[in-house]
């Protein structure tokens, strides 16, 4: 075969092959998200709880609101691992947690909001994995057994659970009869710890409530068919203003949301 004849038969076959096909894998190996979860998503994290006997639930504990149970926080309260404690400034925030997994000891449906009061140290002389609940780089909650048996089964010791940040502003869940009305202030964040509160009808001016224990704030007037406003101080000296956060038909057993402090 002369070398031109070869030539022209090798230009032909290339021609008529047909090009590598690629191929598309539809199965995702990148499990590794480029972008920071939202703090509406759910996150795994484990729990555990102490008794009623133990003193964690009679004092504030590294949050200083003092007695909890008087703060109006009941056993609604959290202490948080070092890693999610954020040297105290996440004091105040709400998560809510559900048990997560272990269908043994889940109470299925269920969940519980909680308000950060508390830190739990981390011990050292335990491995994470081997005691050290609460050390780095474990994301722990330790609640009450109150709290903790409206998820799971107490038997269910270090439970796998999942939670998320409550966002949103302060709450004031409005109470009382005629004349009289008390407000709890939860869900502050910044310092936590309410030291003023004024009120404001749409037909007054500021009026300052009176601490009736607590975070339950209360004054004595009728504010009745008018949207109400709030002027919340905490211990740092700074102050949110929320304008009409009830509206005129408010009722007493009712929560509504304002603004927010900055952390």
């Amino acid at each position: 075969m002369s070398p031109q004849l070869l030539t022209l038969v090798i230009q032909l076959l290339l021609l008529f092959t047909p090009a590598p096909t690629t191929v598309t894998s539809h199965y995702n190996y990148n499990f590794t998200s480029t972008s920071p979860p939202s703090q509406s998503e759910w996150r795994p994290a484990r729990a555990t709880f102490y008794a009623a006997s133990d003193p964690r639930d009679k004092v504030g504990g590294a949050c200083g609101y003092g007695d909890l149970e008087k703060a109006g926080y009941g056993q609604a309260t959290a202490g948080l691992s070092e890693i999610l404690f954020e040297r105290g400034q996440i004091c105040g925030a709400c998560f809510e947690l559900r048990c997560f997994e272990d269908i043994r000891w889940c109470i299925p449906g269920t969940s519980i909001i909680v308000t950060v009061t508390n830190f739990c140290a981390p011990n050292y002389g335990f491995n994470p994995d081997g005691g050290g609940h609460c050390n780095p780089p474990n994301k722990h909650f330790v609640l009450p057994i109150e709290a903790f048996e409206k998820i799971a089964i107490w038997k269910a010791g270090n439970m796998p659970v999942q939670y998320r940040r409550k966002e949103g502003g302060i709450r004031f869940t409005i109470d009382g009869s005629d004349i009289f009305i008390s407000a709890l202030i939860s869900n502050v964040a910044g310092a936590g710890d309410v030291v003023a509160v004024k009120i404001k009808g749409s037909r007054t001016g500021w009026l300052p409530m009176g601490r009736n224990w607590g975070q339950n704030w209360h004054i004595n007037a009728n504010l009745k068919n008018q949207p109400l406003s709030f002027e919340v101080t905490t211990s740092d000296g700074l102050t949110v203003t929320s304008y009409n956060v009830a509206p005129k038909n408010w009722n007493f057993g009712q929560t509504f949301e304002g603004k927010q402090f900055e952390s």
